[in-house]
């Protein structure tokens, strides 16, 4: 079989063992020399790329629960990423020090090396906004999350510098639901809406509890966040206004710290 593929026998032996993984190139030559069925072969190539999304954070396993587990390597996945967030900046765009002050309040935190661990793995994941091409990155922030001061006032005025400078990312849209916007769809809990290249795999709702993340792939109950997230979108601040209001609160923390 390495001859006729014109690899090397330990080339195929590495990857036939898991010890090397294996570009879509070469499992699209391997799948065609085993004469495995065209209606078999993307499931094969979504495991294969779901097994290089994890490569880099195996690592971090051991300090995250099951389904954390399981959201990193969707999120690592995902070409468009829709989120609602209530209570904090979300984790895609967390400094590290505002990471860490949300990290160290979590309900299953024991010890420190427990918390550096999670920390390193939240900034890792944040590579995901530079790879080629980067998702689509479409975020929804309550204005209360302007003005918790998560890690105290000077942490939250650096994260909100943080969210100016990413709100500028053709890749990015951050849209802030202002107080005045008062009832709508996504009351009920935070969520996120991860979705993914044309034939690989559906659509997944992402929601996280004080026990781990829950999932959601039924097409109607994905239908359903999707709805609310329409609903939220157009309550919102336009993105120009909602970077002014972020920059606004930003420099009145600045002015407040300075004092």
């Amino acid at each position: 079989m390495a001859t006729a593929l014109g690899w090397s026998e330990s080339k195929l032996s590495r990857i036939e063992t898991a010890h090397t993984g294996i570009s879509e190139p070469d499992l699209d030559r391997l799948l065609t020399a085993y004469g495995v069925r065209v209606e078999d072969r993307q499931r094969l190539r979504d495991l294969a790329r779901r097994a290089r999304a994890r490569a880099w954070w195996t690592p971090y396993r051991s300090s995250v629960p099951d389904p954390y587990d399981e959201y990193v390597a969707l999120e690592a996945e995902a070409v468009l990423i829709s989120e609602w967030e209530t209570q904090v900046v979300p984790g895609l765009l967390q400094t590290d020090e505002y990471a860490r002050a949300v990290i160290e309040v979590g309900a299953d935190v024991g010890a420190a090396e427990t918390i550096q661990r999670r920390l390193a793995l939240r900034m890792a994941r944040q590579a995901v906004l530079t790879r080629e091409p980067p998702p689509t990155l479409r975020l929804v922030i309550d204005e209360a999350v302007l003005f918790r001061q998560v890690g105290g006032p000077e942490v939250l005025r650096r994260q909100l510098a943080r969210l100016v400078e990413a709100s500028e990312r053709p890749s990015v849209e951050l849209l802030v639901l202002p107080f005045t916007a008062g009832a709508h769809a996504g009351m009920t809990e935070p969520f996120m809406v991860l979705e993914f290249e044309v034939g690989t795999r559906a659509p997944v709702v992402h929601s996280e509890g004080l026990t781990g993340g829950h999932f959601r792939v039924k097409a109607a109950e994905v239908d359903v966040y999707r709805d609310a997230l329409s609903d939220l979108r157009e309550r919102c601040l336009s993105a120009e206004d909602s970077r002014t209001v972020i920059a606004e609160r930003e420099e009145a923390l600045r002015l407040l710290t300075a004092s």
